[in-house]
């Protein structure tokens, strides 16, 4: 009886371990999918690359995505404004990103 109770203890500490370790690859994806579904009708590359863009490091950023998705009326939730952030600071910017 013990035994059984330390493996189903091992494969559920190892689904959580697992599941922490898919969690980057499917903010980067969902991020994506939420940019492209919502914000390339009206933002194509050189929007990130202008001179005069509103984003100067991660803070700015992410400011911008919250506001661009109330403006548009997205109901992003915080999770869906980091994805987005992250996609585009991964794809774009590259700003350091704060702990």
């Amino acid at each position: 009886m013990l035994r059984r109770s330390i493996v189903v203890v091992l494969l559920v500490l190892s689904g959580h371990l697992a599941e922490a370790d898919a969690q980057p690859i499917r903010d980067a994806r969902r991020g994506e999918l939420l940019y492209s579904t919502h914000c390339l009708a009206c933002h194509n590359a050189q929007v990130h690359w202008r001179e005069k863009k509103l984003a100067t490091d991660w803070a700015s950023l992410q400011a911008e995505v919250r506001r661009w998705a109330l403006l548009s009326k997205l109901e992003w939730s915080e999770y869906d404004v980091e994805a987005v952030t992250g996609y585009l600071n991964d794809f774009h910017y590259r700003y350091p990103v704060p702990d």
